[in-house]
């Protein structure tokens, strides 16, 4: 039985009420007064600011208002601020009132759309607020992590709902959301229903604060002594929290039988190469790494583990405050100022309370400690304060030391006004684009009335206002200017044919599909130039643009040195060396064209780029990209981008601009993807059949087996076997017989092979032609493959090549395609 089965059949608030309760009465579960006192208000009809500490039950007063507004025949939002939130609400209101009753809407997936409940990011509803306004079906607006109203760039998209739907009833959420009588009298205002602020709530596990003047091993090794774990300890750098970790190694963190029941519960989990290496030999040993870095699989396993009550101590990032299930029992800082993008700058007291309202297990714990380590330089300060004594002589001598050089001192006092301050009052960042008019212009009715509304009676200060309404006249030419808009009747509106193009999820996919006919679909190239359509109009995966550059320019300076070049002219030279951007003038010149007929695509920046044309160029593996530009703290990154690029391949090309080689490029990278980590794919395909009954994935569950795609593991067979195809035209024999010493070819043995194919030729190709699968022989075995890579010699003799066998069965286990080289040399 469903929550929706318990439906009173009335839209009474007591009926509504009693029925809720009983449920959560069922579930073994006991409504504190303030979810009480919250409910009641949903109940009879008003908005509700739940101001809540973490762990105070916020998420079972959302169901509650969910249920209250499928009992009045209404249809509820709920948003979030990031698509992972979103997904796991979509799955557990599933759970709570059937898959039949609940939809989601990301921006890139769509799961029963017109459902009575919707999950979906903030910036899905505020487009359809735009676009529908009053007249939206939009009853209930549940806003979790309301606190993102402030973020600079996404904050327009929690005020825009507040604005536009005065129908709709709101439930407000977050555990630092500050002063919020401004938003009380705004909403009551708007939507012409009572707002109650429910804020009275004591945390079920009260938090001790204490300030910590011990070296930092020290203080860890109290609290472990104390059993004061799990410990969370707060970096700010993903670099810093796994230097912790592997620093923490010398401490012994558990008994033989917890080390035993960690490796239990690990089982057969796969670890990757590089940092899953490293991730394994530190959870075995009761310490967790936790960063949005990392790959999902390698996080859900530290908080699996975690919630098992295994894992003693979890160094991570700030980044722990947002729809994360780690339990612990005390949060330790690391200090008390970051930085932000732009600056180094303190801790503000919202974000403070954030990370340490994580800290005391509900039902585990009776108090959660928060413990803010002193700097370095402030406890050596004290030390030797104290080896002075009380002569004031000696004390006079003490050379006292300073916070390190770019960094901003911080002490006590800052600690105990962070502890005692309030989070600051939310402040409003609201912004206009061209997609905010032509949301309004697709309403109906009158856009001067309806964007004099939203820009005139939003939360802006009076000059920012200004700014605002000139920012939007001078989009409104633009648009007039390029025919997406047209006067009629003294008003303006859309022109007929815009509606389809600018319905599709991904604002730049209209511009990437008209690009596609600017290819030669007879070129070699074809292929990987569609893959660098589609990436240009996907968002920059900084760490990895970062590392390209820094390769690229590391490269140019060695060439130019050989090249006799001064330094003063390499330091000019460089400053035009950056990352790979193939079509990059093709794709500028049509993007300017574009953009004439299309004005919006100008709030979305055009980022030629090359990951997955250069992983695939390259014929490396994920393991070897990412340990080739050295990122593995940002592995998880990698594979989101390389998720994204696949989704964006599969949605955008159509099946008339697609080649066999193409598709055998798409099988490719999605095989890839999954094989790394498969939860991201598999929980996009979830999507598409959310009332299938769910399966319990255990740690140690493996992707299917890799050689079931034969068409993408064929393409991981041609890839493995020109790696070592590109390494011998480079000469590169160590790297060679790191492929393959374990095989017998050593690096000499590969040197001794290569003198003599070089004997007869002059260079191996590694083009379009020496890749392409007319040199590659495959003879497919039940159990093995028997391949020949062929050289792609000057002389088109193609007598020289590699022979190997493929395992299957080691493929299978590895996820990779398992190459064994047998032979190089004529046939």
């Amino acid at each position: 039985m469903t929550l929706t089965d318990r439906l009173p059949g009335t839209a009474d608030p007591d009926s509504v009420f009693t029925a809720f309760g009983d449920w959560v009465n069922g579930q073994g579960l006991t409504l504190y007064p303030h979810q009480e006192e919250a409910l009641i208000e949903i109940a009879t009809g008003a908005n509700v600011i739940l101001n809540t500490p973490t762990g105070s039950g916020k998420s079972l007063v959302a169901t509650g208002a969910h249920f209250a507004a499928l009992a009045d025949g209404r249809t509820t939002f709920y948003t979030a601020p990031i698509k992972a939130l979103v997904s796991e609400k979509f799955f557990a209101l599933c759970a709570i009132f059937g898959a039949k009753h609940v939809g989601m809407l990301t921006g890139d997936a769509s799961v029963n759309a017109d459902a009575p409940i919707i999950c979906c990011t903030a910036e899905v509803l505020a487009n359809l607020a735009l676009r529908e306004g009053s007249g939206a079906d939009v009853g209930q607006v549940v806003m979790d992590e309301f606190h993102f109203y402030a973020e600079p760039d996404r904050g327009w998209a929690w005020q825009v709902p507040l604005i536009e739907l005065p129908q709709a009833q709101f439930l407000l959420m977050s555990a630092t959301l500050g002063d919020v009588t401004r938003f009380v009298d705004d909403l009551t205002r708007r939507t012409g229903r009572a707002t109650a602020v429910v804020s009275n709530a004591e945390r079920p596990v009260p938090l001790l604060f204490s300030y910590a003047m011990t070296p930092m091993h020290e203080t860890i090794e109290e609290l472990l002594s104390t059993r004061q774990s799990p410990v969370y300890i707060v970096h700010f750098t993903q670099a810093a929290a796994l230097e912790r970790a592997q620093s923490l190694m010398s401490i012994n963190m558990c008994t033989r039988a917890e080390k035993d029941a960690i490796a239990a519960a690990i089982g057969n989990f796969r670890f990757t190469a590089g940092f899953g290496r490293t991730l394994s030999r530190l959870v075995r040993h009761g310490i967790g790494v936790h960063h949005a870095g990392m790959l999902p699989k390698y996080r859900r396993l530290v908080e699996t583990l975690a919630q098992a009550g295994l894992l003693k101590v979890i160094c991570g990032t700030d980044t722990l405050g947002v729809g994360i299930n780690v339990p612990i029992r005390t949060v330790l800082f690391t200090g008390l100022s970051k930085y932000d993008g732009v600056k180094t700058r303190l801790l503000k007291a919202r974000e403070f309370h954030q990370i340490a309202g994580r800290a005391g297990r509900a039902g585990f714990d009776t108090v959660g400690t928060v413990i803010v380590q002193a700097p370095e330089h402030v406890i050596d300060n004290e030390r030797a304060l104290a080896k002075a004594g009380d002569d004031p002589k000696k004390r006079r001598k003490v050379v006292r030391k300073k916070p390190p050089e770019g960094t901003i001192g911080w002490g006590q006092p800052t600690f105990d006004r962070l502890v005692t301050a309030d989070p600051e009052p939310l402040t409003s960042s609201f912004h206009v684009s061209h997609a905010m008019l032509l949301n309004v212009l697709a309403r109906g009715g009158d856009p001067f009335a309806a964007m004099r509304h939203l820009l005139t009676d939003n939360h802006e200060e009076p000059a920012a206002q200004r700014r605002h309404i000139r920012r939007a006249v001078a989009i409104a030419r633009a648009l007039l200017a390029g025919g997406v808009i047209e006067r009629a009747d003294g008003t303006f509106r859309l022109v007929d044919d815009l509606q389809l193009d600018f319905a599709l999820n991904q604002a730049l996919s209209p511009f990437a599909l008209a690009s596609l006919e600017l290819l030669d679909r007879e070129s070699p190239d074809y292929p990987l130039d569609v893959v660098s359509v589609i990436e240009s109009t996907l968002e920059d995966p900084r760490q990895v643009i970062s590392a390209q550059r820094q390769r690229a320019r590391g490269e140019a300076v060695n060439a130019m040195k050989a090249d006799g070049i001064e330094y003063e002219q390499r330091m000019e030279l460089l400053e035009e060396v950056t990352h790979p951007q193939p079509l990059r003038e093709l794709l500028e010149a049509a993007y300017e064209t574009y953009r004439r007929g299309h004005p919006w695509v100008a709030d979305h920046e055009l980022r030629p780029k090359s990951v997955v044309r250069d992983m695939y160029e390259r014929a490396m593996t994920f393991t070897e990209y990412v340990g080739f530009y050295g990122l593995s703290r940002s592995e998880g990154l990698v594979l989101r981008y390389l998720a994204d690029a696949y989704r964006a391949l599969r949605q955008t090309v159509p099946e008339d601009a697609r080649t066999e080689e193409l598709t055998d490029l798409i099988e490719w990278l999605g095989e890839l993807v999954r094989q790394v980590d498969s939860s991201l794919l598999d929980e996009w395909e979830r999507l598409r059949n959310p009332g299938a009954e769910p399966v319990e994935a255990r740690l140690d569950d493996k992707p299917p087996a890799v050689t079931r795609n034969t068409r993408a593991f064929r393409v991981l067979v041609r890839n493995a076997l020109f790696r070592r195809v590109e390494l011998a035209a480079l000469r590169r024999h160590a790297e060679l017989g790191e492929l393959d010493g374990e095989a017998g070819w050593s690096a000499e043995r590969w040197a001794e092979a290569l003198d003599d194919y070089f004997a007869e030729y002059d260079e191996i190709g590694t083009g379009p032609a020496a890749r392409g699968p007319a040199l590659l022989h495959i003879d497919a075995g039940p159990q093995t493959w028997r391949v020949r890579q062929v050289f792609d010699d000057p002389d088109g003799d193609h007598d020289w090549g590699i022979d190997a066998e493929v395992d299957l069965e080691a493929s299978d286990a590895a996820g990779a395609a398992a190459v064994r080289v047998s032979a190089v040399g004529p046939h």
